[in-house]
């Protein structure tokens, strides 16, 4: 999935929009994968080429010579198979996808700064796109007023969103949900300064 400059835009026009209302400061992040699962390929290989000698041996007279051969030839075509990334990410047990995508969402918040606002005001909202993951995570200046359960809806729209490919939509949605909430339990001050860049991080 790609997304256009002009989304770009539309997004940080609704990070703009949306932190008008409210103290929050609002971080948008789209990763394509949380992982590349370089592994995958290799364990898938090395099991199906681990148990081809077995069944060979049990429905072939073949000589070792050929049973290590077929071997061989088989972890070579497996990996080779198995290195596409939509395989690698298909082939993952989906317990371990949102692993992965959990720790990314942690590690894209703390690396794009929303701990470090004055008031710890940040809120993270955050896409993998190969995991069909979201999460939306606030720094505890916010945390602390607002109940995890209210973005819930805002996740919503996004996991939505993605399954239609319309991720942009997705985006804009969950920011003017998450405006609404912010407004609500933390109105703008008298001098509201723009921390966080508005704008959407790619990666």
């Amino acid at each position: 999935m790609t997304i256009s400059v002009e989304d770009r835009a539309r997004v940080g026009r609704a990070i703009q929009a949306a932190e008008q209302e409210t103290a929050g400061e609002i971080v948008c992040v789209l990763a394509r994968a949380s992982s590349d699962y370089a592994t995958l390929p290799l364990v898938w290989s090395i099991i199906l080429a681990l148990g081809l000698p077995w069944v060979l041996l049990f429905t072939t007279h073949w000589p070792v010579e050929r049973l290590l051969l077929a071997q061989l030839a088989l972890f070579a075509v497996a990996l080779l198979a198995l290195s596409t990334p939509s395989l690698r990410v298909a082939l993952t047990p989906a317990r371990v996808r949102r692993a992965h995508a959990h720790q990314a969402a942690a590690e894209q918040f703390l690396n794009r700064g929303l701990t470090r606002t004055t008031r710890r005001t940040g809120v993270l909202v955050f896409v993998s796109l190969a995991e069909r993951y979201a999460r939306i995570i606030a720094d505890e200046g916010v945390a602390e007023k607002v109940p995890q359960a209210e973005w819930q809806a805002a996740v919503d729209a996004l996991t939505g969103h993605m399954r239609e490919d319309r991720i942009a939509d997705g985006f804009v949605v969950a920011i003017e949900a998450c405006g609404a909430i912010l407004s609500k339990h933390m109105p703008p001050l008298a001098v509201n300064s723009n921390e966080l860049p508005d704008r959407l991080f790619v990666i």
